[in-house]
C-alpha cells in the first residue's frame, strides 16, 4: 500500500463473559486499539490488545499507532517503513489494517499475496482459567464441544488441578500454560503429574529471562516458548531449549513479522502454535492465516468475550471457520 490515506485509531473497551485468570493477573474486561485506513474507496481495519506485562497501556499503544499513521497519511509506503517501528501491539494493528486494505484494493485475499495456503476450518483450543482444582474441573466439563483444552496453571496445586481435570474429562486433549510461574524445581516436581494426565505440551514454564536451565533439562513432553519468543530473531536462542514457539501477532507486531517467525521456526526444526491475546474476531482473523502450518491453534478469545464484532468469525464448538471478506482480508 502506498499513497495518502485517511487513518484513524481509537481505544475500545470490551467486557468479558467471565473473569479470565492466569498465574499473574485477572481480567474482567479488555481494552483494544482499533485502526481504520480508508483510501476513499476501500477500508482496511486492524485490532490489537495492549499487554501490560510488556509495558504497554492503551494510551501508550495509541500514541505509537499515531506515529505510524502520521507517516501513512503522508503517503509513506508501509513495506518500506515497517521495520522502522518496534514489534508489539501498536505495529500489529497498523500492519493488519494495511494488509486488509491491500487485499481490498487488489481484490486478492491476503493469504494469496503472502503465498500461504488457503485458510480452512481449524480446531482451536479452549482456555480454562486458573482456579482451584474442583472449579477448573467443572469448567472443563462445561466446555462441551471443545475437544482440546488449554489449562492455565502456575500454582502450588498444579498437580491436583490436572488430575482433577483429567478425571472430569477423560477423553479431551489437554495442553498447559504456566505463564512463567514455575522454577526448575517446580518443573521437575510437576512433570510426572503432567505426563500422567496426558498433557501434550507445557507452555512457558520459566520467566523469559530465566529459561537457560531448559537447555540441560530432559523433558518427556514438548515445551513451548511464549513470552520467550516475540520475533524471528528470537528463534536462534530457543533451539535446544524449546520444542515449539507460540506466534502471537501482538508480540510480533503484525502479520508480516508473524510469517517471518513461522518460517524461521520451521527452518530451525521447531513446531509452531498460533495464539492470541484477548480480543474480538477482528484480531483473530489475520492469525487464522497461520493456522494450517501450526501444531496447535489457540484462537478462542472471542469465545471468552461478552460479545463480538459483526460480522464475526463463525465458531462451531471447537472449530472456527476462516474469516469472511466482510470481516478482514
Amino acid at each position: 500500500m502506498s499513497g495518502p490515506v485517511h487513518a484513524e485509531a481509537i481505544i475500545e473497551r470490551w467486557a468479558l463473559a467471565t473473569p479470565f485468570i492466569i498465574s499473574r493477573e485477572r481480567f474482567d474486561d479488555v481494552a483494544v486499539v482499533l485502526v481504520t485506513l480508508d483510501d476513499g474507496r476501500h477500508r482496511g481495519r486492524g485490532e490489537c490488545c495492549p499487554v501490560g506485562h510488556y509495558g504497554e497501556t492503551p494510551q501508550s499503544v495509541l500514541a505509537q499507532v499515531e506515529l505510524m499513521l502520521a507517516a501513512l497519511r503522508k503517503g509513506a509506503d508501509w513495506a518500506a517503513i515497517h521495520d522502522d517501528f518496534p514489534p508489539g501491539a501498536a505495529r500489529n494493528a497498523v500492519d493488519c489494517a494495511v494488509w486488509d486494505l491491500r487485499a481490498r484494493q487488489q481484490e486478492t485475499p491476503v493469504w494469496a499475496m503472502l503465498g500461504l495456503p488457503r485458510p480452512a476450518p481449524v480446531e482451536t483450543v479452549f482456555t480454562i482459567s486458573m482456579g482451584p482444582p474442583d472449579s477448573m474441573a467443572a469448567a472443563a466439563r462445561r466446555a462441551e464441544g471443545h475437544a482440546i483444552l488449554k489449562l492455565k496453571l502456575g500454582g502450588a496445586d498444579d498437580g491436583a488441578r490436572v488430575a482433577a481435570i483429567r478425571a472430569a474429562v477423560p477423553d479431551k486433549r489437554l495442553i498447559a500454560d504456566i505463564n512463567e510461574a514455575w522454577s526448575p524445581a517446580n518443573l521437575a516436581a510437576n512433570l510426572p503429574a503432567m505426563v500422567a494426565a496426558g498433557i501434550e505440551m507445557v507452555e512457558q514454564p520459566f520467566p523469559a529471562s530465566m529459561d537457560a536451565p531448559l537447555a540441560d533439562f530432559a523433558h518427556p513432553l514438548p515445551i513451548g516458548a511464549d513470552e520467550s519468543c516475540h520475533v524471528a530473531a528470537d528463534v536462534a536462542g530457543l533451539v535446544g531449549r524449546y520444542d515449539l514457539v507460540n506466534i502471537k501477532l501482538d508480540k510480533t507486531g503484525g502479520l508480516t513479522e508473524a510469517v517471518r517467525l513461522l518460517h524461521s521456526a520451521q527452518a530451525a526444526g521447531l513446531d509452531a502454535m498460533v495464539g492470541c491475546m484477548l480480543g474480538t474476531s477482528l484480531a483473530m482473523a489475520p492469525a487464522m492465516l497461520l493456522a494450517p502450518a501450526c501444531r496447535f491453534v489457540d484462537l478462542d478469545a472471542p469465545l471468552l468475550m461478552g460479545c463480538d464484532r459483526a460480522p464475526a468469525l463463525a465458531y462451531r464448538g471447537g472449530w472456527v471457520d476462516p474469516p469472511a471478506p466482510g470481516l478482514w482480508g
